[in-house]
């Protein structure tokens, strides 16, 4: 089959470039307590992770307040913790590997479309002839790195901007964005199954809080769990993205905020007003800009949010999580930072990276790193 990169690309109804410029957080994302850069969010359409670079004259926020002094031991640590995903209901990474021109790249099935994307991560040979990946219904063309701006091919034919999907039971909108992503990010599905079996368990409503939420994918899982739910970011394309979700999902009668605000701001503001959560999420792009202009440098600012979100835990909490993606470090970096913010919590710190598992059998497929988390439990 030609190489249809050297094609050119078909436009479907694309969504707009750079709806807002917020994580995606993996961007994102990867939209978020700032528009996906919220304080951090990348755009909804622009997919979540974060998007190039702050300029020279972007200034650093004004801390909302000194760092907390803590005292007591460091909660011991599990690291490194490898978090796996494999063939799911919904999705399925059905093969890895270098193209003919040596980059490396995905295949995905998302619902019932198959498609390719770039993947640096992927350093070894396809395993499967090219026969497979010439039944992909869209690649994603241009720019190869992971902030970069490109458009969508169709190989066969040319697809419309949305599609339904399904995971873990909650019903929503894929969409084609022109930052690669396409509105979810399923590695996280290892943190939302633990979401959904401890609030299955508890005796009590809960209360969760996401921040940097995206298309508020993880949101509805939770508020189908049963929880209380309140989602921040800082894209308005991403609010709508999330809302329309929630429709689809039939999930308009569950309990949740959708709140478009930067992320740092909101969490302060509910310190100040003694709200509690059970509950944390937060997935932080690298930069990005609130709805008014706020600057987010996950390096700066990460250490100030992680110290209010434990101020925000319950008096019984049940987990602090944090991903972070398209970062320059190890998930060392984010597991000692854990650690010294719950010093004195008790509990238990476990981080690592997430990944996706190629199909076929049982282990047997090659793994793919997309993230690192970190995420302290209680005792």
């Amino acid at each position: 089959m030609a190489d249809k990169r050297s094609q050119q690309a078909r436009r479907g109804n694309r969504p707009a470039a750079n709806p807002a410029r917020k994580r995606s957080g993996p961007g994102s994302a990867k939209p978020g307590g700032m528009a996906e850069g919220s304080s951090g969010q990348a755009a909804a359409a622009g997919g979540k992770r974060s998007r190039g670079k702050p300029s020279a004259s972007a200034a650093t926020a004004v801390p909302v307040r000194e760092l907390t002094a803590r005292t007591g031991a460091l909660p011991p640590g599990k690291a490194p913790l490898i978090l796996e995903v494999g063939d799911e209901d919904g999705y399925r990474l059905i093969d890895s590997g270098r193209n003919a021109q040596g980059a490396g790249e995905k295949l995905e099935l998302y619902g019932n479309l198959r498609i390719i994307r770039p993947e640096a991560q992927a350093l070894w040979p396809r395993s499967l002839p090219e026969a497979e990946w010439s039944k992909a219904d869209a690649l994603f063309t241009g720019d190869t790195d992971e902030d970069g701006i490109g458009r969508w091919a169709f190989p066969h034919s040319p697809l419309g901007e949305t599609w339904p999907m399904q995971l873990l039971g909650v019903d929503f909108h894929g969409r084609l964005t022109s930052f690669r992503h396409v509105g979810v990010f399923p590695e996280q599905i290892a943190h939302w199954r633990w979401m959904t079996e401890r609030i299955a368990r508890a005796d009590r409503p809960l209360r969760v809080l996401n921040l940097f939420g995206y298309t508020g994918v993880a949101s509805l899982v939770a508020a189908k769990a049963g929880a209380e739910v309140t989602h921040v970011d800082a894209s308005k394309k991403a609010i709508g993205w999330a809302r329309e979700n929630q429709a689809l999902a039939g999930l308009e009668n569950r309990p949740v905020r959708w709140i478009c605000e930067d992320a740092m701001k909101f969490v302060a503001r509910e310190e100040r007003r003694g709200n509690r959560y059970d509950i944390i999420l937060t997935d932080p792009p690298k930069f990005g800009r609130g709805p008014n202009g706020e600057v987010w440098q996950l390096f700066d600012h990460l250490p100030l949010m992680l110290d209010i979100c434990r101020e925000l835990l319950s008096p019984k909490p049940l987990g602090l999580v944090l991903t972070a993606y398209s970062i320059r470090a190890s998930f060392y970096a984010i597991h000692e930072l854990m650690r010294e913010t719950m010093r004195g919590a008790g509990g238990v710190v476990e981080s690592g990276e997430l990944i996706l598992r190629e199909s076929g059998e049982a282990g047997a497929g090659r793994a793919l790193s997309t993230s690192l988390y970190s995420r302290w439990l209680p005792q």
